[in-house]
């Protein structure tokens, strides 16, 4: 017998030592005033689910479209004619006096105009760049928000806070928090999935950015790769077929098992459920990155780039796909919009990759009758300032980090289609109306979900956390 092998000495973890020895109820104060009294536990429903959602849910799924490096908003959504008015001239000192800037911090604060026209689309008349020709013909799917704002100035902490809530390393992702609180609808791949394109030149994405944080471990991202083996690992090694694999999973969930019963350690309770997600996706993954079977009408609305393995677009055609699967959280990672300089060639470049599969993919759900609850999601870590950096007058200009104020867009899973809400003031530096901080694009995502922001928390070192930490309010004006 298996059990034979194991020691007859009973195992006890310091913490047990601690609780059940002469210490008492002070140990028991001292370990939680430590936070050593272990982390709260998944609540036990199917795929660690919450017992209930909180309010009925308007989407399912959500699928979260970043530009890593920050976009610049008066190249895409956030028209200023003004800026052309005083192209070349000195920014009202009013308005930066004291301001944070990131890298022109010292230098002349100098207007920048932009090449880029702007024409009115869909029926409330959305104005969108001449760089976006396929997303104006579905702006009646979309709400543009041109009121964002966020705390971090720089990249890393920057996209830290989009994703986590918080610019330091160390938290859960929101798909690692919507995995926790809503479970997977699909047994055979995870609640969580993420994909990367374009080019790392300017920022490395890193994998701590769909960490689970202090959330176990079985509610982090699974990076989806390609070109090559779609998950590491999850091939079977020479000599060993799926029987074979089987049986060794079986034999090791055994063991786990019982040092699970000995130690109580949840960690291996995850180890034991990822495992097994391994041996269901080796059928489920193939599956999935198969596009073969693809008619040529979808390769034709998210355009011949998704025949690419690895591009934005067979990424979008790929979050679709998982979409219908029924995962949870599906993020896309898009590298290459940190534009500080070369902003016109640049500009053009990542619009001419992400125009056509960001359209195609709207229409793609909304034909599918997705759409209506899957939540689209497209943003930056933050935008770009309306002061040149470099030489406002040369064509080698850029923009620097903007932080105040920048846009992004939703569309589907209950919130509103076909308008804009918030307004910068008439130079793009400030929000003049409707702020909406990324806490409260949190706190509302989460609402659509049917998730009440403030009782989604898990206690970790003696505090209750949650995504929007101890911020964040619903903006009702954005939903349905």
């Amino acid at each position: 017998m298996m059990n034979d092998c194991l020691p007859t000495v009973p195992y006890t973890s310091r913490r047990r030592f601690l609780q059940r020895g002469a210490y008492g109820m002070g140990a028991l104060g001292f370990l939680e005033a430590a936070g050593l009294l272990g982390r709260a536990a998944v609540p036990a429903t199917p795929h660690g689910a919450m017992p209930a959602v909180h309010f009925p849910p308007r989407a399912k799924r959500v699928i979260f479209l970043f530009m890593g490096g920050g976009p610049s908003q008066f190249e895409t959504f956030d028209p200023k004619p003004k800026l052309n008015s005083l192209w070349g001239k000195p920014m009202p000192a009013n308005l930066t006096k004291g301001e944070r800037v990131a890298q022109l911090q010292g230098a002349p604060l100098i207007i920048l105009g932009t090449h880029r026209s702007f024409s009115k689309s869909g029926k409330a008349g959305v104005e969108v760049s001449d760089l976006l020709p396929h997303m104006r013909k579905v702006m009646d799917e979309v709400t543009v928000i041109r009121s964002m704002q966020t705390d971090a100035i720089n990249h890393d902490p920057g996209v830290t806070f989009m994703q986590t809530g918080h610019p330091l390393p160390g938290r859960p992702a929101m798909g690692s928090w919507l995995s926790y609180g809503l479970g997977s609808e699909n047994a055979d791949l995870p609640a969580y999935m993420v994909l990367l394109s374009g080019q790392g030149q300017d920022q490395n994405v890193k994998a701590r950015y769909w960490s689970s944080g202090f959330l176990p471990t079985i509610h982090q991202g699974v990076q989806l790769r390609s070109p090559g083996e779609p998950v590491f690992y999850l091939d079977n090694p020479a000599g060993m077929d799926r029987a074979t694999r089987r049986r060794t999973l079986d034999a090791v969930r055994e063991l786990n098992q019982l040092r699970l019963e000995t130690v109580g350690d949840p960690e291996i309770a995850t180890r034991m459920a990822q495992y097994e997600m391994a041996y269901r996706m080796q059928s489920s993954v193939p599956e999935l990155t198969d596009l073969s079977r693809e008619p040529k009408s979808v390769f034709e609305l998210y355009g011949e780039d998704a025949r690419k393995p690895g591009t934005f677009a067979a990424n979008c055609l790929l979050a679709r796909r998982l979409a219908e699967r029924g995962v949870r959280f599906i993020q896309l990672y898009h590298r290459g919009w940190d534009h500080h300089d070369g902003i016109q060639g640049r500009m053009i470049q990542e619009c001419k990759k992400t125009d056509q599969p960001c359209a195609g993919l709207l229409r793609d759900l909304k034909q599918r009758g997705l759409l209506k609850d899957t939540l689209v999601v497209w943003s930056g870590e933050f935008g770009r300032t309306p002061m040149a950096q470099g030489d406002a007058k040369s064509e080698n200009y850029g923009r620097d980090h903007q932080m105040r104020a920048f846009t992004s867009w939703v569309a589907g899973g209950g919130f509103k289609a076909g308008s804009v809400y918030g307004t910068t003031d008439e130079l793009g530096y400030t929000v003049a109306e409707n702020p909406v901080h990324v806490h409260d694009l949190h706190a509302t995502m989460l609402r659509a979900l049917g998730i009440d922001h403030l009782r989604l928390t898990f206690k970790y070192q003696a505090r209750e956390h949650r995504l929007t930490d101890v911020a964040g309010n619903v903006v009702p004006a954005l939903l349905a």
